[in-house]
């Protein structure tokens, strides 16, 4: 009883702190019936409305503004006593939710997770993939408790570089230009093009404003093997980052650009204050250079 109740007046401090039922959920990784329904347990427990509810969302009542100091700070002390468990228990469980692009995911991660684990075998872990402005909205609702992702990002967060990654261009072996050292950037005006998107500010795209290049744009996508194999197959020539392009199964030409642009990848995190094994696993976030 003493832990359900806890986690009503988390959903309660959370509900308060977002301003947002369906906000507090999505933190929470509750649904929105299920943060609803804590709330009115709690109301009808004390014989008190804490909160009023309409279309802009949530408002404390009087009520709800006198005890609510005393939730968060409930709510305060069971973090404390979490981290000093896992402290104590020398990280013997706990869970990991990490955001990230297949990239680094299938480059990097795997290393990282591995030396973590031979140290700290009871930790478990949960990956989400998406695009950079997904994985920014998971670390923003506390979805992922990190996130690897395109830099600049929100100013919010805390984040640390880890690497510049230099973006090539993919060419079918037939291509004219297979043979060049450095592909020219002039060439991409007009060409049969496919383009890499992972949300928000693309640095491709911005290539091409800047130098007025407008080539033909066969498709979109955020998928990096989908246009590997397409470029494969001859339908064209796009721009894909330098991590992604390592131990590969396609036959196909890879070329620096003569004008060199590069992605700046990193990791951010809501706050510096995060939980022991989190703490812990970033002592193990180096990567190796990006060839």
């Amino acid at each position: 009883m003493i832990e359900a109740n806890l986690q009503k007046y988390i959903a309660f401090v959370k509900t308060v702190e977002l301003g947002s039922l369906s906000k507090a959920a999505q933190a929470l990784s509750y649904s929105q019936s299920g943060i609803s329904r804590m709330l009115q347990d709690l109301e009808r427990e004390w014989n008190i409305t804490l909160l009023e509810r309409d279309r802009a969302g949530v408002r404390l009542t009087s009520d709800g503004m006198r005890l609510l100091p005393y939730a968060q700070q409930l709510c305060r002390e069971y973090y404390k006593m979490q981290e000093q468990i896992d402290q104590i228990s020398g990280l013997k469980s706990g869970l990991i939710r990490i955001g990230t692009f297949s990239s680094v995911a299938t480059h990097w991660l795997p290393k990282m997770i591995g030396s973590f684990q031979a140290e700290y075998p009871g930790i478990d872990y949960e990956l989400l993939l998406g695009d950079y402005s997904e994985i920014e909205q998971w670390i923003a609702e506390g979805r992922v408790d990190c996130g690897f992702l395109r830099l600049p990002t929100r100013k919010e967060f805390v984040s640390m570089h880890l690497a510049a990654d230099e973006q090539m261009v993919v060419l079918p072996k037939a291509h004219p230009l297979a043979a060049v050292e450095r592909f020219p950037v002039k060439a991409l005006d007009g060409a049969e093009f496919m383009l890499l998107q992972k949300g928000g500010d693309d640095d491709v795209s911005v290539l091409l404003q800047e130098n007025g290049l407008k080539p033909h744009i066969k498709f979109t996508t955020w998928d990096d093997y989908a246009i590997m194999s397409m470029v494969e197959q001859g339908f064209g020539i796009s721009i894909l980052p330098r991590l992604i392009l390592q131990r590969i199964p396609y036959d196909i030409c890879i070329k620096p650009l003569d004008q060199p642009i590069y992605r700046q990848i990193g990791i951010a995190m809501r706050s510096e204050n995060v939980s022991a094994a989190m703490q812990k696993f970033l002592q193990y976030v180096t990567v190796p250079e990006v060839k």
